[in-house]
């Protein structure tokens, strides 16, 4: 089904509508997605008082945002501070990077970084020679959009100016999604800097959680819930609006950019947002990399099912074009 197309990329929501989401993908991809549903992981979505007694547990017992022990067997590993987050560099043994990437991690603005996110960090080092850096950004509601996208933005101005030979690779899961395209925004704006290319994995772009087609999706997704995703869209938003560019970088200038892959699945409540991205790209004159999983939840590329491995594998080979054409 072809979209509608939006309204321009300074205007309100437009209505994009995604299609239908059927049933569809491997049969391991729907078994994952039924045991996901069963689980009864997206509870903590399903109120904002699911949202603030998460956010509790964690203020009380923290989550390690450190890397597994095992990537230190095939990667130079480090850790320094900027400011106040962390931020890992992770290298290739024994060779030069070919390439860069600035790696920002989802999981709502709430969660720090998963196992799954350091595979694909592993991955990117492994197969396509890159060197990540993967800040632990701060959460919210300590963090929110006024706080991190300026940090966010300088650590990729330093990756482009001070980092030699190669290009740089802006590369953000979910909420690392939204934030990775309000950073792009914020430097281009500030002093025309680009990134060789952006990747959005199943990214969050509109904090609001407002779409009308987000409605008939969500009972299908297995993993996140319209009221809790607003809920902490509000808190990462602090004083701003949720339709604030800054907050939700649909709503920001898309036009001027650098190359943009997007990855969503059509069992992603967070689909309209990437569906609406494209048609926004293409009004301002891009022509986005867009694929399209049918079947696929939230965050498919970093799962462990044939559709996420070719995606793993699709954004391994953009990087490693970075890496050949050069900055």
């Amino acid at each position: 089904m072809r979209a509608t197309t939006a309204t321009g990329e300074d205007g309100d929501r437009g209505t994009a509508t995604p299609p239908p989401a059927a049933p569809a993908g491997t049969r391991r991809s729907r078994l994952l997605s039924a045991a996901l549903l069963a689980s009864g992981r997206r509870r903590r979505y399903g109120s904002a008082a699911r949202v603030h007694e998460h956010i509790g547990r964690n203020v009380r017992r923290p989550s390690a945002h450190w890397p597994p022990r095992g990537l230190g067997r095939v990667a130079e590993v480090s850790r320094s501070f900027v400011g106040a987050w962390p931020v890992y560099d992770v290298a290739p043994r024994h060779r030069e990077a070919a390439v860069r990437v600035l790696y920002l991690h989802g999981g709502t603005f709430i969660d720090e970084i998963g196992r799954s996110h350091w595979s694909l960090v592993r991955q990117l080092v492994t197969e396509a020679g890159a060197h990540c850096v993967v800040p632990a950004y701060t959460l919210a509601p300590r963090g929110t959009a006024e706080r991190n996208v300026p940090a966010a933005a300088d650590l990729l101005s330093g990756l482009i100016t001070n980092g030699g030979t190669g290009g740089t690779v802006l590369l953000g899961t979910g909420a690392g999604g939204g934030l990775a395209l309000a950073a792009a925004q914020r430097l281009r704006d500030r002093s025309g800097l680009l990134p060789s290319r952006i990747v959005l994995v199943s990214p969050w772009l509109d904090l609001s959680a407002s779409h009308p087609g987000q409605e008939a999706v969500e009972p299908l997704d297995p993993v996140l819930g319209l009221p809790g995703l607003r809920e902490a869209g509000r808190l990462y938003a602090g004083t701003k609006e949720a339709t604030h560019p800054m907050v939700s970088p649909l709503y920001g200038k898309l036009s001027g950019l650098a190359p943009l892959s997007v990855f969503t699945g059509t069992r992603d409540v967070l689909h309209t947002d990437a569906l609406e991205l494209r048609e926004r790209l293409r009004a301002a004159g891009a022509d986005p990399d867009y694929h399209l999983a049918p079947g696929q939840s939230h965050g498919y590329p970093l799962l462990p099912v044939p559709e996420g491995r070719a995606a793993r594998a699709r954004i391994v080979d953009l990087t490693r074009a970075v890496a050949e054409c050069g900055p």
